[in-house]
Parts: C-alpha cells; sequence; structure tokens
C-alpha cells in the first residue's frame, strides 16, 4: 500500500510539471526545463526533447543529435529513434544536491550540420525517502532532584536527509507526569529540543525515568524515527553553570590562519568551590567535520580554529557546547555556537572546450560555430562570477549562449595560405580581488579548398636543342607551384594540343605528367623545323580544378648533317672547256657553283684546288669563297694541251662535309671557245645557279668589311653569354643575345633578345649567324659557343676574311 501510493504521488508530480511546462519555457528565456522525482525506474519518462526543441525525428541521426552534461551525465539518456528524455540510472537527489534547495541536472543538447546546442535543465524532485535519524538510539541525561519545574534540559534533535515539507519534523514524547517536550523554534536548529521539568523530582520515589522519543516528518506518508531517553535523578548541585546567550553566532574567513581565536565563551555558576569550577566542551556526539575544523581550551572557553577552513566544502557549522561544573554530581549549562565560513577568491575559474567542429574549411561563412566553451567557478558572489576573453587580432569571436556558456564562433574570412591554424586560447576571469583567472587552448585548423591556380616558375621558357636529336631526349623541365595543399597542390602538366604544319604537336614532344619534363619524341630537323612554339598546362586536382598555361619556344640549333651541293648541267657526263693559249694571267675561266642546306658557319663553303700531278704546276686557281677559277699566269707550250681540274669544295661545320667538281680544260691555239664540263663526286645536285652570281667579287669584297662589323659585335655577345652560362640542363633567363635571319646574297640582319635560354645539352650558349652566298632562304639559325677555342676560331675567321 505504501508503495503503490509514493508512485501515485510521483505521478501526480510529474503530470504537474508536464502543465507547468510551457511557463517554465518562457521563464527560463529559451532554456528548456524538466523535473523528475528522484528514485524514478530507470526508463522513466521525462520529456519530449526533441519536438519540444523543434526538431525532426528524422534529421536526429543524421545532424549526430545527443546529449552532454558535466555532472553526472550518465543519469539520464535520450533515444535518438524518437527524441525521448529518460532515466537513464537511479537518481538519488540526496546524494546528488545534499539538502540543497534547489536540485537541477544541467544538459548540453547537441547537433551538427549546422551546429547548436540547447540547454536542459531537469529538476529533480524531492520525495520522502529517509526518515528522520537521531544521532543516538539511546539516550543518558542526568537530572539533579533539586531541579525547580521548567527547567530545560537540551535534546539532540533528529535530521532528515530530505528538504522542504519531507524532512520538517515534529517530535512526540510519550505521556508521563514530570516531563514535556519543547519543539525548536527554527527548524534548521536542531539541537534547541528540550526536555522540560514539568513538577519536582523525588529520588526517593523515582530513581530513573524512561522516556520514548519520537520524531515524525511532514511526507506523505510520513517517516519516523525513535530515540530511547534514560533519564537518571541525582541528588547534587542545584545550580548548573549558565551561559551569557543561548546562541552565539561569528564569522571567520576560510583563510584564517591555523590557531585563530573566533570566540570566548563565558558561563557562570553561583556555586563556590569545585561545584563554581567550570569545564567547557563540545556537547557529544560531536561531528568530525567539527573536531578537524576546530579546537577548544577546557577552562578558558576560547576556541580556535584548527587545519584549513574550506568554504566550498561547509559554508556553516552548528556546534554544540557545554559548561559542566566539577561538583560532586556535575551540572551543566548549554549552548548553541553557529559559525559561519566567509568565502575568499582561493579558486579559479575552470574552463572546458567541448564539441569541436575541426578542421575549419577556409570558405567558411562568419557566424560559424567553431566549438563550446563552458566555465565555472567554485567561489560565490563576485568570486564566482567569470567573463572570458580571446587573445586580439585572431578571426574569432565568443558568443555568450547562456549563464557560463560560451560559443566560439569564426568572426572573419579565413585564408589558409596566410596562416594554415591558430592557437587559440580562452581566458577566464573572476571577479574577485585581486582576480583569478585560467587558460584553456585549442589548436584551430584551417582546412584547404581550392581557390589558387598552379603557378609556373616562368611565364616563359626560352629553349634550344641540337638537330637530329635521339628519340627521347631531355629539352627542359617546366614547374609549377600551387599555394594550396594536399591534392589542391598536386600538379599535373600537359601540352597544349595544336597543329604544327601536318602533324600534331604530340607527335614532336610530350612533357611528363608529374614530373614536367619536356621530351623529343623523334629528331628534328633545323632545315625543317628552326622555331617551334607551343604551351604546356599545368592543372590541380581540385574540384573543381584550376589551371594555367606557359609558353615554350624550342630552337633547333643545326648540326653540319648536309654537304656542299654542286649546282650545274643534270647528268654526270663531262663537259669540256677550251681555252686559248694567248689567254693571259687572271682570264676567268669559269665559276664553280655549291650550296650546303645547313645554316651559318655548317654552310659557309671555301673552294680549293686539288694539286695536280707530281712536278706540275697547274696555271689555274679557284677563289677560295668565289669559287672562280682563274688562271695565274700566261699559257706557254710547256703546258699541257689538257687540264683536269679537281676542285674541292669543304663547308666550315665540325668535321667539316665536301663535294668535289672535275672540270676539263682543252688549250687551243686562236681565238677561244670556251667550254666547261662539271662533273659532281658529291652525294646530292642542287638547283641552277643563282643569277646573283654576276658581280661576285664586288659581293666577296661587301660581305668582308660587313663581316668584320658583325663579327666584332656577335663575339662581344658570346663573350657575355658563355662567361654567364650555368650548369647544365639549367633553365633560367639569359643575357641578350644576338637573333640573325639570313637571306641568299644579303647582309645578315641582328636584332637582340633577352629570353630565357635554356639548353639541353648544356649552359645557354652565345649563337652567331653569318652572311652565306649562294644559299635559298632560311629560317633563323643558333650556333653555341662552347669553349673560348670557338671564340678564337672566330677570330681567325673574321682576319681571314
Amino acid at each position: 500500500m505504501l508503495f503503490s501510493w509514493q508512485r501515485s504521488q510521483r505521478s501526480r508530480r510529474l503530470l504537474l510539471s508536464w502543465l507547468l511546462l510551457p511557463a517554465l519555457w518562457a521563464a527560463g528565456r529559451g532554456q528548456l526545463r524538466y523535473a523528475v522525482p528522484e528514485e524514478a525506474q530507470h526508463g522513466t519518462f521525462v520529456g519530449r526533447l526533441a519536438q519540444d526543441l523543434g526538431l525532426e525525428l528524422a534529421e536526429l541521426v543524421p545532424r549526430l543529435f545527443r546529449v552532454a552534461s558535466k555532472e553526472r551525465g550518465e543519469l539520464l539518456e535520450v533515444n535518438v529513434q524518437n527524441g525521448i528524455l529518460f532515466v537513464n540510472a537511479r537518481v538519488d537527489r540526496e546524494e546528488l544536491c545534499g539538502r540543497s534547495a534547489e536540485c537541477s541536472l544541467h544538459l548540453e543538447v547537441i547537433v551538427d550540420r549546422p551546429l547548436r546546442v540547447f540547454h536542459v535543465e531537469v529538476e529533480v524532485e524531492d520525495i520522502n525517502d529517509n526518515p528522520p535519524v537521531f544521532p543516538e538510539r539511546n539516550k543518558s541525561i542526568i537530572i539533579a532532584e533539586s531541579s525547580p519545574p521548567e527547567t530545560r534540559f537540551p535534546l539532540d534533535g533528529a535530521s532528515d536527509a530530505d528538504i522542504g515539507v519531507n524532512a520538517a519534523l515534529t517530535y512526540r514524547l510519550d505521556p508521563n507526569d514530570y516531563f514535556a517536550l519543547d519543539p525548536p523554534n527554527n527548524r534548521e536548529q536542531m539541537s534547541s529540543l528540550s526536555l522540560v521539568l514539568k513538577r519536582t523530582l523525588d529520588r526517593e520515589e523515582i530513581q530513573e525515568h524512561s522516556l520514548l522519543l519520537t520524531a515524525t516528518d511532514g511526507g506523505k506518508p510520513e517517516l519516523t524515527g525513535t530515540v530511547q531517553l534514560l533519564v537518571t535523578i541525582a541528588d547534587v548541585n542545584d545550580n548548573a553553570p549558565e551561559f551569557d546567550q543561548r546562541i552565539y553566532k561569528v564569522r571567520v574567513l576560510e583563510n584564517a590562519f591555523n590557531g585563530t581565536l573566533i570566540i570566548k565563551l563565558n558561563a557562570t555558576d553561583p556555586d563556590q568551590g569545585t561545584n563554581g569550577d567550570i569545564v567547557y566542551s563540545f556537547r557529544r556526539p560531536v561531528s568530525s567535520a567539527v573536531l578537524r575544523a576546530f579546537d577548544i581550551n577546557h577552562y578558558s572557553g576560547e576556541i580556535r580554529t584548527k587545519g584549513k577552513l574550506d568554504f566550498e566544502e561547509k559554508r556553516s557549522y552548528e556546534i554544540p557546547m557545554e559548561a559542566r561544573d566539577k561538583g560532586n554530581i556535575p551540572m551543566t549549562g548549554h549552548c548553541t555556537l553557529l559559525v559561519e565560513v566567509l568565502d575568499i577568491n582561493d579558486n579559479a575559474p575552470e574552463v572546458t572546450i567541448t564539441s569541436l567542429s575541426l578542421p575549419v574549411r577556409e570558405d567558411a561563412p562568419v557566424g560559424t560555430v567553431i566549438a563550446l566553451v563552458s566555465v565555472s567557478d567554485r567561489d560565490a558572489g563576485a568570486n564566482g562570477q567569470v567573463s572570458c576573453s580571446l587573445p586580439p587580432h585572431l578571426p574569432f569571436k565568443l558568443a555568450s549562449t547562456f549563464r557560463n556558456y560560451y560559443s566560439l564562433v569564426l568572426d572573419s574570412a579565413l585564408d589558409r595560405e596566410a596562416t594554415a591554424g591558430y592557437q587559440v586560447v580562452v581566458t577566464a576571469r573572476d571577479g574577485g580581488s585581486p582576480p583569478r583567472w585560467a587558460t584553456a587552448s585549442v589548436w584551430v585548423e584551417v582546412a584547404d579548398v581550392n581557390d589558387n591556380a598552379p603557378v609556373f616558375a616562368q611565364a616563359e621558357y626560352t629553349v634550344s636543342v641540337r638537330e637530329n636529336n635521339a628519340p627521347g631526349a631531355h629539352i627542359c623541365t617546366v614547374s609549377a607551384r600551387d599555394a594550396d595543399a594536399q591534392e589542391n597542390a598536386r600538379v599535373s602538366y600537359a601540352l597544349v594540343e595544336r597543329r604544327v604544319g601536318e602533324r600534331a604537336l604530340s607527335s614532336l614532344v610530350s612533357v611528363h605528367a608529374q614530373s614536367g619534363r619536356v621530351h623529343a619524341l623523334q629528331p628534328l630537323d633545323h632545315e625543317e623545323l628552326a622555331l617551334l612554339q607551343f604551351q604546356v598546362s599545368a592543372r590541380d586536382a581540385g574540384a573543381p580544378a584550376r589551371g594555367s598555361n606557359a609558353s615554350l619556344q624550342l630552337f633547333v640549333l643545326d648540326e653540319n648533317d648536309n654537304a656542299p651541293a654542286l649546282l650545274g648541267p643534270a647528268g654526270g657526263g663531262a663537259r669540256s672547256h677550251a681555252l686559248a693559249r694567248s689567254a693571259g694571267a687572271g682570264h676567268v675561266l669559269t665559276k664553280v657553283r655549291a650550296l650546303d642546306a645547313d645554316s651559318g658557319y655548317n654552310a659557309w663553303l671555301a673552294y680549293e684546288l686539288q694539286p695536280a700531278a707530281a712536278g706540275a704546276r697547274s696555271p689555274f686557281r679557284v677563289g677560295l669563297y668565289t669559287g672562280e677559277i682563274s688562271t695565274t699566269r700566261a699559257l706557254d707550250e710547256a703546258d699541257a694541251p689538257r687540264q683536269r681540274l679537281v676542285v674541292l669544295v669543304r663547308d666550315h661545320g665540325e668535321p667539316a662535309l665536301t663535294a668535289t667538281a672535275t672540270l676539263l680544260v682543252s688549250l687551243v691555239d686562236g681565238a677561244p671557245s670556251p667550254k666547261l664540263s662539271a662533273r659532281a663526286s658529291a652525294g646530292r645536285v642542287g638547283a641552277e645557279a643563282s643569277p646573283l652570281d654576276v658581280n661576285a667579287s664586288l659581293m666577296v669584297a661587301i660581305c668582308a668589311v660587313s663581316g668584320l662589323l658583325v663579327l666584332t659585335l656577335l663575339l662581344w655577345g658570346a663573350l657575355r653569354c658563355c662567361g654567364a652560362a650555368r650548369s647544365e640542363g639549367a633553365c633560367a633567363p639569359g643575357k641578350p643575345v644576338l637573333v640573325c635571319s639570313s637571306a641568299v646574297g644579303s647582309w645578315s640582319s641582328c636584332r637582340q633578345r633577352r629570353p630565357g635560354l635554356c639548353s639541353a645539352e648544356g649552359p645557354p650558349k652565345a649563337d652567331l649567324m653569318a652572311f652565306s652566298p649562294g644559299l635559298t632562304p632560311l629560317g633563323s639559325a643558333e650556333e653555341t659557343c662552347q669553349r673560348e677555342g670557338d671564340v678564337e676560331h672566330l677570330k681567325e675567321v673574321s682576319l681571314s676574311i
């Protein structure tokens, strides 16, 4: 019956809490409040948490709906399927809050995506589950028979662990003729309970009285506690010591030094001699907390501190005192000492950072919640009022969400490339004097987003490679860097496809996707392609990807891979030429014409006349650079009637390539009828001679003078270029060099460029373009200056010209 009645009371209180829920919500300014009776069974319904917070049941699991608590978080739990808050473990209000008038569990309800936090307060209601308890089950009292009626004898009242009505105690004494009960005036002062003598005692008539004292609380149903009082009548002193006050009240700081005097009690006894000598003491039973905190001088009545007081552990002490005389039958006087412990600011705040949303994307909007911060201080009043702050110049701020709760939110835009993370230090400072403070730090990492495109080290690369390169030869390496991180900074390279004549660019060159190394896929031919311009793209692996392009100019440097080709009539037959013996010295017989498909020095031709038979001195000579065959002296009868002339044509390449032409000359008497037969012994035969062979001597002279000027300038540029050459394979901006173009029978035209010259075979080189007579129009060409010997060779050539 008793158990069913208790359950009925709990159900009524729970129903009442539901009816008052809207009012509680409004009073809490957004804080959700529930009530649950203590000792509720596991699974007891507390409230529809998700519904009251306005959350859909379907989004509880995806949004990581959960409940967190700083204190005793295992007592309550939430069902993430239906959003109902229920009792998870036994809730004992007395264990949780002691005798505090208010007892609540503070919960933090957290959902993510976006992060939100709600504060829920669950009040634990007291039930009458604790009966009154007396300090002793049997109490012995000695009373002198001379005690007059209305004499009071203090009794130790009972204590009830419950609160409110459940702890409101009433006392009842079994009916008797001699004693009555004087109940306490203040519920908190259980020591003010007194036993009152109603009539004069007669020890000879009754020596002992056995009384039963019952304490009943105000709960429903009532619970009781009893103590057996054994009153012994003594025939001794008829005056008991008497204190100045029945209740003494003192205050002491919790940081009082050991041995600090808090009060000196004073009691008087009108008796004389030993019957008037007083001994002070704590009235038994004495609590262990009083014995640890205070010490009493039994003869002077001085009470001093003993050990360290702690406001946070115990804020007040109620100490029953007694003064006993030294009579044969001692008599005692009683009073109560109330000691209030005053708080000092001896506790620093405590800071806790929970529910972190890390790392934070650098494109997170302003106002994004990063973390939850909670603070607490065990002190009271201003000493326990805490404020929080952040260091200056951080892109974060603290927003107060509830009492002693803050949210760390983003206050300005983030940039991971400028700052990859922040050490956020939260400082909590109380209002004491002097104030105390504490800190908690958290590393806020900034997550990268793909907001930077790759950037090449150079916007334009100028490189060179010699023709006839091996397939797969390395040309140069391009490099691009991305300021982002991880996948967003992983760069891959590719060619920007285009057509080069009839061929695709990808058939000529390739670029390695990871390293950026550019390779020639096939041998290149300077005569076919002197300059190749294309673009290389760099793209990161972000989503969406970002990219950029760089231009690359590839100069194909000439190699001496073409032998001189003789120009003349087609066919391999011999033609003779008749020359009158009367021809004088310097007579021009004919001109040997040849061209070289190469460029520069490789196409600069020289003509030599092969020596005749042993012992014979030929009357002919050939111009070194003109190819004109003329007589060196007047002919005479000693000269053979048939002359066989072999002309060697040699270019200036390394190694030099040659071709030969054979002329058959017949010496005749009379008028000349010149005929010339040429037979080419070279590998290839060119086209018909250019009409520019007229006035060849004049052209040679002009070329010689102009060549001296051009070579002087080129030597100066080549020396600077060679001196600034870097290590093999290096790609770097070069110094100004002359890039010249040539045409048949024209002067070389040059202009300065300042490219970043890269060579796959060595350091940057200076280039020389020379005039080449008898040459069909070609593109620009470059020669490399590799050694000081090249410079000396150029000087010798210029002197010979």
